[in-house]
């Protein structure tokens, strides 16, 4: 039988993680770094599934056999083909009959392999209890700002050797705006969001502080894990300021593409009543006849600067001009140096 071992996130990093779950099992969510070697395919599992259900477990396993035994050596080929080396640790939902086979298979064909105890599920209890407790190993500098202002630009910008970084509009494949789905798609689960974003606290080093993006609980359709969004309300936080002219031209310069047309006409429909008639007409004749200034001029006068951060309840820890990101990085580290 193979040895089972419990999920620590270093094995992340010193092991060849084998997801044997379906396509769609492993596409919603999986383990960073795991490699998909299935041992059944979607159709397959459902068609178990339903013998177990209406059958029993015998005559299950006895057709998962015979729907499998004839691919055990190309199984065995994909596995070592991904290890390189490293130490064999295969996972299936719950650590059950579908790893412990895999890995024994491995076994049998001699090199060692693992069986995750608790299988995906246990790494997602994981990921879960890691946004509930929220203890990241460095304190939150949490960036707020109107739109334009440049915030995502200037924390990409920082000194990783002074800084850790956490981009969540990256990561979350959206800008968190009415048009913030332009040119990125969120094709992917809520798991697989949340499993992405405590990838990357785990990758931060220790001791350099994490500056990131204020966010509202949700960005696009994903929301903000566990305790994150009111860890990121009790933290640092820091006000952006830019003047009109630089935020319009750094708005211009992130949308005014061609491509994006249509969409942002798609977009500006979604946010008709809330202009009022006069104002959406106003900006999709903008759109039409594609006056970048103009467009961006009327979507910070008309539209965000009315809609985020219109009732402001908290006082900033500190005002952070962002008109020369250089200039507003040696402001930071001040500010930083001086609360140490």
């Amino acid at each position: 039988m193979p040895e089972k071992i419990q999920f620590t996130p270093h094995l992340v990093d010193t092991h060849c993680l084998i997801d044997v779950r379906t396509p769609l099992e492993f596409q919603e969510d999986h383990i960073p770094g795991a490699y998909n070697v299935p041992l059944l395919s979607n159709e397959e599992r459902a068609e178990i599934g339903t013998i177990y259900k209406q059958v029993g477990p015998v005559a299950a396993r006895r057709r998962g056999l015979e729907l499998t035994c004839s691919r055990f050596h190309d199984l065995v080929d994909r596995i070592l083909a991904h290890s390189s080396g490293r130490p064999i640790l295969v996972y299936c939902w719950r650590g059950g009959l579908r790893s412990q086979s895999v890995a024994m298979l491995v076994e049998m064909c001699g090199t060692p392999a693992l069986q995750l105890s608790g299988g995906y599920k246990s790494f997602r209890n994981h990921v879960v209890e890691y946004f509930e407790r929220c203890d990241f190993p460095s304190p939150l500098i949490v960036l707020h700002g109107m739109t334009g202002t440049g915030k995502t630009m200037f924390i990409n910008g920082l000194d990783p050797g002074k800084w850790s970084t956490i981009d969540l509009e990256a990561l979350a494949c959206h800008r968190g705006s009415a048009f913030g789905g332009l040119g990125m798609r969120q094709d992917f689960s809520q798991k697989h969001f949340e499993t992405v974003l405590w990838d990357a606290f785990r990758r931060l080093p220790m001791g350099l502080p994490i500056v990131l993006e204020g966010e509202s609980r949700r960005i696009g359709k994903y929301y903000l894990p566990g305790r994150l969004y009111d860890r990121m309300a009790e933290s640092v936080r820091v006000w952006c300021h830019a003047s009109m002219e630089t935020r319009i031209k750094r708005l211009s310069a992130e949308y005014a593409r061609p491509e994006y047309k249509e969409k942002m006409l798609e977009a500006l429909g979604r946010i008709g009543k809330k202009l009022g008639g006069v104002r959406h007409a106003e900006l999709k004749r903008r759109i039409e006849e594609w006056e970048v200034e103009g467009i961006a001029r009327g979507l910070i006068e008309e539209y965000y600067d009315k809609t985020y951060y219109g009732k402001r309840s908290w006082t900033p820890d500190l005002e952070l001009e962002l008109e020369d990101f250089s200039v507003a990085a040696t402001a930071l580290e001040s500010f930083w140096a001086g609360r140490s």
